[in-house]
């Protein structure tokens, strides 16, 4: 579990009946308190806590002397791991109507219904904005740590905004996306943090250089609001306790003497795609490759490629172990299959795993450590395996294995690629070569490919 957060100290307070915080954030974990922003006094007793709750609810309170001074809790739920939400707060307690003195806004939208909703009183001071420190991802720095990314956090100290001064719908496709550059007005304890030096994520970009402390390591990470990667899909799996989750989902750990697996957030059924994944712990055997939505729907997660005969659809994968074994290499089926594909080669720890999908031609392609299996050319569409056609998503199966997944971001866990490979549209970024005419899988590509 990461135990990241960034944190600032005001040299005062600031407006404290007026504001607006807007931030963009994609989660990786659900089911568990995490901490969005706190504004909190040295015991953590008293303050403005903004928080996703255990029940995945959004929880905005204000609390002092061991109750709420006032609370809204939505009734809405955030679960989707594979998008991101834009979540504005609008405050402003000068207001004469009640509900109109806190606002809160997701993609653009302003939520009505509530599980709770206790407004301030009017012209009342919050606990928000006092001289006392400001965390973002952590309370109190002890605990309830959000596991995820964010990006464009905003805060503007005495001008409270709706969600249109921060973002925006797209013209082309419908989705709402963040603006670069708000007209906004920061105030005095305003801050606007981009996250674009990797060397300073701190950094204040609103001209009042209220800078934050990074307290743990952050990653850069190019999976943005404006362009969305694949990750792994921990909401697509087995959840009997065996497996595990890290690195904003791109690692997967199957932590017992069982076979489970999981899938890629993002599949499609056209065009040609490109993903990297590396072997970082293999105890018994892995298994790469790819699977329908429909296999997946029908327990395809939860044992490995072939394991039960006359599941729908189709299914494949390639079997890989930690030492010798008579299946090392071969191509598992969702039918029971086992062909030989290429040599009985590859599997050991630190080996990375391409895979090339090819939708046009339905064929599928690995390689091990940038050479492909087979005498495959998957530019050339030669020597590929023949699959069914069908919407894909990549998958990982594995029994006491660990995997990371690189769908384009750069990154296997925290540790960047060595020789930063790009697709053709130069979106993503590879350990190896990526064939020409395939691409990441991400909403730009496949944006730009279309869907059938």
């Amino acid at each position: 579990m990461a135990t990241t957060y960034l944190s600032r100290t005001p040299s005062g307070a600031g407006n404290r009946k007026t504001f607006t915080i807007s931030l963009w954030f994609k989660r990786s974990d659900i089911t568990r308190r995490q901490a969005l922003f706190n504004n909190t006094d040295g015991g953590g007793q008293n303050g403005v806590y903004y928080d996703l709750q255990a029940d995945d609810t959004l929880l905005i309170s204000d609390y002092g002397s061991g109750s709420f001074n006032w609370n809204l809790e939505t009734t809405q739920v955030f679960r989707d791991v594979s998008a991101w939400y834009h979540l504005v707060i609008s405050v402003d307690t000068t207001q004469s109507t009640a509900s109109n003195r806190v606002k809160i806004y997701i993609n653009g939208t302003q939520i009505t219904n509530f599980d709770a909703s206790n407004y301030p009183s009017q012209d009342s001071d919050t606990l928000w904005n006092r001289a006392d420190t400001f965390e973002i991802g952590s309370y109190n720095g002890t605990g309830n740590y959000f596991e995820g990314s964010m990006s464009h956090i905003h805060f503007t100290d005495g001008t409270a905004y709706d969600a249109s001064a921060f973002g925006e719908t797209d013209a082309t496709t419908g989705i709402w996306k963040p603006k670069t550059a708000p007209s906004v007005t920061y105030g005095t304890n305003g801050f606007f943090l981009k996250f674009e030096n990797s060397g300073a994520f701190g950094t204040d970009s609103s001209g009042n250089a209220n800078n934050f402390t990074v307290n743990g390591t952050m990653t850069q990470n190019i999976d943005t609001p404006s362009n969305v990667f694949a990750t792994l899909n921990p909401l697509q799996t087995d959840h009997s306790g065996n497996t595990a989750f890290s690195e904003g989902n791109n690692k997967f750990q199957a932590t017992t003497a069982d076979w489970v697996g999981t899938a890629s957030t993002q599949g499609t059924n056209t065009g040609k795609w490109y993903a990297e994944f590396k072997l970082s712990t293999l105890t018994t055997a892995a298994m790469i490759g790819v699977a329908t939505d429909v296999y997946l729907s029908s327990k395809g997660v939860t044992d490995y490629v072939g394991f039960t005969s006359g599941l729908p659809n189709y299914a494949y994968a390639k079997y890989l172990t930690g030492g010798v074994d008579a299946n090392e290499g071969k191509i598992f089926q969702y039918d029971q299959t086992e062909n030989t594909y290429g040599s009985n080669t590859g599997g050991s720890t630190g080996d990375i795993i391409g895979v090339a999908l090819d939708l046009d031609n339905n064929k599928l392609y690995w390689s091990i450590n940038g050479t492909w299996e087979n005498s495959g050319d998957p530019a050339g569409n030669s020597n590929g395996y023949t699959i069914g056609a069908g919407t894909y998503q990549f998958g990982v199966w594995g029994y006491q294995s660990t995997s990371e997944s690189n769908f384009g971001n750069g990154y296997f866990g925290t540790t960047a690629v060595s020789s930063a490979q790009n697709p053709d549209d130069g979106i993503g970024i590879f350990e190896y070569a990526v064939p020409t005419g395939y691409k990441a899988l991400c909403t730009k590509s496949i944006n730009a490919q279309g869907y059938d």
